[in-house]
């Protein structure tokens, strides 16, 4: 992890010398991979929609504009992280998670052609092995991205959920992919990842009622970033994902702002 530092110390120092944008200080593209939050993002059936409260919008008594807002939101809906503490009673709360494991390069896993015939699709270990055999092992410290292809179904809750009710009884009407139990396992136990991400609502596919790759990756503490967006536009390997989320303290999970850096030669 510590290699990180150098890359980290050269962006920011490059960032304040330059009056640039931020990609100006490496060659790369720069990718966002998360959603706004509006009226339109999707939450759990059973969570809170995002609400923002206009609190000031004009121009004050003494000529000067000022614009604030109140904002209020559950800690998992749009794109968020999902804290080891989510499901591990011992496992790490936000504002506990090394900073060193939300950075790093990372890989994606494409299983959006087995998604679309399957919404109920499970990515499982014959899936990363053969990732591996057409791009070699896993780097150990990666940051593995899952794309199903459900990113470009959003904000249609009824395409991304399968369902557009809401409430409890929702719960059992949701079908999208998730990562298979025996997978979660596989990557705590045979490789070495900081963190996994991918394009639909839950690490976990819809169907899932004991939530067990959530489990089992984050009694290994290791965070899931969910709901991401733009996967798409993404090589397999080659680029470094910054994923900072708000840090609250003993927060089980939260907004995230996700960011992919394609370098030079990346779309591999």
């Amino acid at each position: 992890m510590r290699r990180l530092l150098p890359f980290a110390l050269c962006l920011f120092v490059s960032c304040a010398k330059s009056s640039h944008a931020p990609s100006a200080a490496f060659s790369g593209t720069m990718i966002d991979l998360s959603h706004p939050y509006d009226e339109q993002t999707i939450f759990w059936p059973t969570a809170e929609p995002f609400r923002l409260e206009k609190v000031s919008d004009g121009f004050t008594d003494k000529g000067y504009y000022y614009a604030a807002n109140n904002f209020c939101t559950a800690e998992h809906g749009g794109t968020h992280i999902d804290a080891p503490k989510h499901f591990a009673p011992n496992g790490n709360t936000v504002d506990r998670i090394p900073i060193e494991q939300l950075i790093g390069r990372a890989i994606v896993v494409d299983v959006s052609d087995k998604c679309a015939a399957n919404p109920d699709y499970q990515v499982n270990i014959s899936d990363f092995e053969a990732w591996e055999q057409r791009n070699g092992r896993i780097p150990d410290g990666a940051i593995v991205l899952l794309r199903t292809g459900y990113g470009k179904r959003w904000p249609d809750r009824t395409s991304y959920l399968g369902t557009d009710e809401r409430g409890p009884e929702a719960v059992a009407k949701l079908h999208f992919p998730g990562l298979a139990p025996e997978a979660a396992r596989w990557l705590t136990s045979k490789r070495s990842i900081k963190a996994i991400g991918l394009d639909t609502a839950s690490i976990d596919y819809g169907q899932s009622q004991l939530f067990e790759s959530h489990r089992i990756l984050f009694e290994h503490n290791v965070p899931a970033f969910e709901n991401l967006a733009n996967l798409d536009r993404l090589p397999t390997k080659g680029f470094i994902v910054v994923a900072l989320p708000m840090k609250i303290a003993g927060g089980s999970g939260g907004p995230l702002r996700a960011v992919a850096i394609i370098s030079e030669g990346g779309a591999q």
